[in-house]
């Protein structure tokens, strides 16, 4: 599976107990400032930058066993959730499988907790150059530097196009734009049953792997108000590859 498959499109806080250091800028999102209400990426939401929390949601992604790992729709979205932000995602598939990367999705979510999910996202890290991810496409080998990782997941990211999400119907706009986040430096611990084994790239055994980078169109959203509510996005990388999700969700009165 190419790099460009890295997509989530849904969320463990591993700052447990975490308080709000801070209270987060809350945007309307649309030229009438009726659109759903999305916390500003330029603003420190429940502790944590936008690129700290995509960093998070990639060490959540990473910890969780295969078998029971909600992005494969094979466990339920509370799994691996504390804190007060729940990481929701797009549609992972196990290697040798068609992955149409579409996913419709039921989940129920405690009244007081924000949401923080990528419409698309890549990563990269040291120990999959060079073997997996850019080190086989671009002539030197990459090394596995920061600097490379970063033109690497920048190389796929460049040509994301389509991108959509609304909530309850009402669209976010200016995604691309506003919302484009670069991760800081980070460390992941894989179980046995990893995603990346899973997904082709490998295989890894369980362990602490550094540095990796990230970069994505993320939001997180503020505590929906209790009842049900519908989340969709979308999205596509240049080599055709379209992820499309949507959430039924139930919060909690």
């Amino acid at each position: 599976m190419k790099r460009a498959y890295f997509i989530v499109v849904v969320a463990v806080v591993l700052g447990l107990g975490l308080a709000m250091l801070a209270i987060p800028s809350v945007m309307a999102n649309n030229n009438n400032n009726q659109g759903p209400k999305v916390i500003d990426p330029d603003s420190v939401a429940y502790g944590r930058t936008y690129g700290e929390w995509s960093a998070a949601w990639w060490q959540w992604t990473f910890s969780i066993p295969v078998g029971g790992h909600p992005l494969f729709d094979n466990g339920d979205c509370s799994v691996g959730q504390s804190g007060p932000v729940w990481f929701l995602g797009g549609k992972f598939c196990p290697s040798g499988q068609v992955c149409t990367g579409s996913a419709t999705r039921s989940c129920s979510v405690p009244a007081d907790k924000a949401l923080f999910f990528p419409i698309l996202n890549t990563e990269d890290s040291a120990p999959e150059e060079p073997n997996w991810g850019c080190g086989n496409m671009f002539p030197p080998l990459l090394a596995g530097s920061i600097a490379e990782m970063r033109q690497c997941v920048a190389f796929f990211f460049d040509g994301i196009n389509n991108l959509k999400a609304e909530v309850d119907g009402k669209s976010i706009h200016n995604l691309q734009k506003d919302f484009r986040v670069q991760s800081v430096e980070f460390e992941v611990t894989f179980p046995d049953d990893n995603v990346l084994t899973a997904i082709g790239e490998g295989p890894f055994t369980a362990g602490k792997y550094s540095p990796v980078v990230d970069e994505g169109v993320y939001l997180m959203l503020p505590p929906l108000s209790p009842g049900r509510h519908t989340l969709h996005f979308k999205g596509s990388f240049s080599n055709g590859f379209t992820e499309d999700i949507t959430y039924n969700l139930v919060v909690a009165k």
